[in-house]
C-alpha cells in the first residue's frame, strides 16, 4: 500500500507510448512495485474509475487483485507475459508484461474484451443504429442483430424461414423495380466474391401502409482460404429513408426550379465570388455567340448595346459592391445580329460564413412583353378613337333622333313601366290635339286610349300598350282608335316596342302611331271600285258570252248558203266567182273559229264565278285526255307526248283538261321544218303548289313576245304557215289564274320553249 505522503498517480504515459496507448479502445494501466497505479488511460479510466486510496487493488474484488498481484509478481521474476481472466468485470480478460527488460518501468496491465468479436460487432452496431447480417453460402441467415431485425422488419425466426413473413414483404431497387433474391447484392457478393458497396435498397413495409424503409447496404463475401469462393456473407445495412426522401425533395425541388428557371428564362449564368463573369456560361454563348475567351471578365459588355453598356456596368458593380439584386435592362446582341430586350436579374449566393461565395443571374427575353406593351398601347390608341368616334356617332344620332323626332309624320311617344308619357314628338301632340307639355306625364290610357272606337269602356289591362308594359312583348295594331282633346276618335294603327335597362327588365315602352283616316277611306273607296269594276266583268263576260252565242245562228245561215253556192255552181262561173265564193266559205270558218274561241274565253270567267266547288284532278289522268284530244295532231306532225306527273291539284277538270290540251297542241303546233315535235310534261310540288312545266322542242319565241302571247288575238306567224285565232294562250292563261295558279314561259328561239304552270296542290285537309 502507498504512503499517505506518497506522490499522486501521475497521469503522464510513458515516453513514447503516449499516443498509442492512450488511443487503444482497451483499459491500460501502469501498476507500480509498491501497488499504486503510476497511470492509466482514458479508457481505463472511463472502465473502472479512478484508484483508492489502496492504489489499482482498489478498482477490482480482493479475489481479483489478489490474483493481479501474483502475475504481477512473476512478470518481475522474469515471465515474459501473464494472462488472467478470472473474476474481473464483464468479460474483460488480463495480460500483464513489463515496460522495460529489466522490469524497473513497473508493469503493465492490459485488460481486453475476451468476447467474440461478432458479439462485439453486433453490440457495436446495435449501438450505431446498423443492421447486421451473416448468411451461409447457401443463403440462409446465420446471425442477425436487432438493429438488423427492425430495420427489416423481420425477425430472425422470418429471417430463417422457420416462421413465414407478415404481409408482402419485400425488397425493391433504388428505381422502385421489385427484385427476387437472385438480384441482391448478398448474392452477387456470393457469386463474385467481390465487396458490394453502398447499394440503396427499399424494403416494402406492410404496417407502414404502402412506405418504404431506404436502406444503404455494404455485402461483405468471406472467402475460402486460398480461393475467390465465398464461405460466407456478411452485409452491413443502415436506415437512410429520411436522407433518401430528402435526396429526392431537393432533386424535385431542383427540378421544379429548374423547369421553372428554363420557362422563364432565356439565359442562366453565373459568376465568380467577386463578380467575375468567367467560366463556361452555355446559355450565354448559345444566344450571343460569344465564345469564352470573348465574354470573360467585361468582355460581356461588348454583347449590350453600346448605350445600354454603361448603365449595365454601373448596376453590375453596385450590386457586387452592396451583396445586393442586380437588376437592370439593356438589349442584348443575339447572334444574329438583332438586339434584344433583356431583363437581367442575379443574386448573391452565401457561404455558412455569410461570405459570397457565387452569383446566379438569370435573363429574360422582353421581346414579347415589349411587343405586347406595344400591342396595347395601339390598342388604347384605337380604343380612344373608337370612344372619341363613338362620342361623334352618339352626338350625330342624337341630333338625329331629335330631328327625326320633329319631322317625323308619325306621332310617337315614349312611356314609362307605369303608363306616363315621358316623351312626345311635335306629330304626337299635333294628331292628338295636345300641346307636348301636356302629354309628358299624364297617364297615356286615361289621356287618349279610354274607350275603344264604338264608345265603350276600353280596360287598361285589354289594352295592347300596356300588356307591352308587363310582358316586355312588341305588339302591333292595325285598327284602333286614340281620343282627340276635341273628344273625337282618331282612327289610328301603332306599334308598341318594350323598352329595358341595363339589368334587361323592361322600363317602358315606345308607342309609335298615324292616322289611319284617309287610309280607311282610300281602303274603302277602292273596295267601292273593286265591286264597280267585277260587277263590270260579269256584265262584259255576260255580253260577250251572249254575243258570241248569238252571233252563232247568222254565221250558221250565211256559211250554209256560201258553201252550197260553191258546191253547186262551182265551174258555172267565172273563175273570179269561184275563188270569192272560196274566199267566203274560209272567212265564214275563220269567224266561227273566233266565235267558239270567245264563248271558251267568256266560259272561263263564268265557270270561275259560278261558286263550283274545286276538285282533286289527277295530272296523269287529265294529260290522258289531253293526249286523245291531240291524237290527230300527233298523228299528223310524228310528234311524241311524254309526262311524268303524279300530282293531284285542285280545280275544275274540264278547264285543266282544256288548259293542258292548248300548251300540248301549241308545241306540236309549232314546230321546226323537218323535225318531229316532242312534248314533254314534268311536276313537281313547292310548298302548297304544283309546278307544271310543258316543254317542247319547236321553233321557240323571243325574249320581247314572252307576255305578248297571252294577250288575246295575238298571233306572232302569219296564218298562212300556223293557223290559229291567237287566242289560245290567252284562254290557258285565264284558267290558270281563274284556279289561284299562273302561267309564264322561258324560251330559246330555235330551240323550243317551256310553259311554267303553277297550280295549287290538293290536300284532304284544306
Amino acid at each position: 500500500m502507498p504512503c499517505a505522503d506518497e506522490a499522486p498517480v501521475s497521469l503522464t504515459p510513458p515516453a513514447g507510448a503516449s499516443a498509442l496507448l492512450g488511443a487503444l479502445p482497451d483499459p491500460v494501466l501502469q501498476l507500480t512495485e509498491e501497488g499504486g497505479v503510476a497511470w492509466l488511460n482514458p479508457a481505463a479510466r472511463e472502465r473502472l474509475g479512478e484508484p483508492g486510496p489502496g492504489g489499482w487493488r482498489d478498482l477490482f474484488s480482493p479475489e481479483t487483485a489478489g490474483l493481479l498481484a501474483e502475475a504481477a509478481a512473476q512478470v518481475r521474476a522474469g515471465a515474459p507475459e501473464v494472462r488472467r481472466s478470472v473474476g474481473l468485470p464483464g468479460s474483460l480478460s488480463s495480460a500483464l508484461a513489463t515496460l522495460t527488460p529489466d522490469g524497473g518501468g513497473g508493469v503493465l496491465l492490459h485488460l481486453r474484451d475476451s468476447r467474440h468479436p461478432l458479439e462485439v460487432a453486433e453490440e457495436l452496431m446495435d449501438g450505431l443504429g446498423l443492421g447486421l447480417l451473416v448468411q451461409a453460402e447457401d443463403g440462409r441467415v446465420l446471425q442477425a442483430n436487432a438493429a438488423g431485425q427492425r430495420l427489416l422488419d423481420l425477425s430472425l425466426a422470418q429471417m430463417t424461414g422457420t416462421v413465414p413473413a407478415q404481409g408482402d414483404w419485400h425488397v425493391v431497387s433504388a428505381a422502385g423495380d421489385r427484385l427476387s433474391s437472385e438480384e441482391l447484392p448478398t448474392r452477387a457478393a456470393q457469386q463474385t466474391g467481390e465487396a458490394q458497396r453502398d447499394v440503396l435498397l427499399g424494403v416494402a413495409l406492410p404496417q407502414e401502409a404502402g412506405g418504404t424503409r431506404w436502406l444503404n447496404v455494404t455485402a461483405l463475401p468471406r472467402h475460402i482460404p486460398g480461393t475467390r469462393q465465398a464461405k460466407q456473407v456478411t452485409t452491413v445495412f443502415a436506415d437512410v429513408t429520411r436522407e433518401q426522401t430528402l435526396r429526392r425533395e431537393l432533386e424535385s425541388s431542383e427540378q421544379r426550379y429548374r423547369s421553372l428557371v428554363e420557362a422563364t428564362s432565356q439565359i442562366v449564368w453565373t459568376t465568380s465570388a467577386d463578380g467575375t463573369f468567367g467560366g463556361p456560361q452555355p446559355d450565354w454563348t448559345a444566344f450571343t455567340g460569344q465564345p469564352e475567351a470573348e465574354y470573360t471578365g467585361a468582355g460581356w459588355l461588348t454583347a449590350l448595346h453600346p448605350e445600354d453598356r454603361a448603365s449595365a456596368e454601373l448596376a453590375w458593380a453596385h450590386a457586387s459592391a452592396t451583396r445586393s439584386l442586380y437588376q437592370t435592362e439593356y438589349r442584348l446582341r443575339r447572334a444574329d445580329g438583332t438586339y434584344v430586350p433583356m431583363l437581367a436579374r442575379g443574386v448573391p449566393v452565401l457561404a455558412p460564413d455569410g461570405q459570397v461565395r457565387e452569383w446566379v443571374g438569370v435573363n429574360q427575353d422582353l421581346s414579347a412583353v415589349r411587343a405586347a406593351e406595344e400591342h396595347l398601347r395601339a390598342l388604347n390608341a384605337e380604343l380612344e378613337d373608337r370612344v372619341a368616334g363613338r362620342t361623334r356617332e352618339l352626338a350625330e344620332l342624337t341630333r338625329f333622333s331629335t330631328l327625326l323626332l320633329t319631322a317625323a309624320g308619325e306621332g310617337i311617344f315614349g312611356l314609362d313601366r307605369r303608363g306616363r308619357t315621358t316623351f312626345a314628338n311635335p306629330a304626337a301632340a299635333r294628331l292628338l290635339g295636345y300641346s307636348i307639355e301636356r302629354l309628358i306625364g299624364a297617364d297615356q290610357h286615361a289621356l287618349i286610349h279610354h274607350h275603344r272606337a264604338d264608345g265603350a269602356a276600353y280596360p287598361v289591362g285589354e289594352c295592347p300598350i300596356h300588356q307591352t308594359l308587363q310582358d316586355g312583348q312588341p305588339r302591333r295594331c292595325e285598327e284602333d282608335v286614340f281620343w282627340h282633346a276635341g273628344g273625337r276618335a282618331v282612327p289610328v294603327s301603332y306599334v308598341v316596342s318594350p323598352t329595358h335597362d341595363a339589368a334587361g327588365e323592361v322600363s317602358g315602352a315606345v308607342v309609335m302611331f298615324q292616322d289611319i283616316g284617309e287610309r280607311q277611306q282610300a281602303r274603302a273607296e277602292l273596295e267601292a271600285a273593286v265591286r264597280d269594276l267585277e260587277r263590270s266583268n260579269a256584265e262584259l263576260e255576260q255580253f260577250a258570252y251572249v254575243a258570241s252565242h248569238d252571233l252563232q245562228e247568222p254565221l250558221r245561215t250565211l256559211g250554209s248558203y256560201a258553201e252550197l253556192l260553191a258546191r253547186r255552181y262551182h265551174g258555172q262561173l267565172d273563175d273570179r266567182a269561184d275563188q270569192y265564193l272560196g274566199f267566203m266559205v274560209e272567212a265564214v270558218g275563220r269567224m266561227r273559229g273566233l266565235i267558239q274561241d270567245l264563248l271558251s274565253f267568256a266560259r272561263v270567267g263564268r265557270a270561275g264565278g259560278t261558286g263550283a266547288v274545286p276538285t282533286p284532278v289527277s295530272l296523269d289522268g287529265a294529260l290522258r285526255q289531253a293526249q286523245g284530244n291531240v291524237r290527230a295532231l300527233l298523228e299528223a306532225t310524228g310528234g311524241e307526248l311524254i309526262w311524268d306527273t303524279p300530282q293531284t291539284v285542285r280545280g275544275h277538270p274540264g278547264l285543266l283538261i282544256q288548259l293542258l290540251t292548248n300548251l300540248i297542241g301549241n308545241g306540236l303546233k309549232f314546230h321546226r321544218g323537218g323535225v318531229p315535235p316532242q312534248v314533254r310534261v314534268t311536276a313537281a310540288q313547292e310548298g302548297e303548289e304544283v309546278l307544271i312545266r310543258v316543254a317542247d322542242n319547236g321553233i321557240g319565241i323571243a325574249p320581247e313576245y314572252h307576255e305578248r302571247v297571252f294577250a288575246i288575238f295575238q298571233r306572232l306567224n302569219p296564218r298562212e304557215t300556223y293557223p290559229g285565232n291567237g287566242m289560245g294562250l290567252a284562254i290557258c292563261r285565264k284558267i290558270a289564274e281563274a284556279h289561284g295558279g299562273g302561267l309564264t314561259l322561258t324560251s330559246t328561239p330555235g330551240e323550243g320553249t317551256t310553259f311554267l304552270l303553277r297550280l295549287p296542290l290538293w290536300r284532304e285537309d284544306a
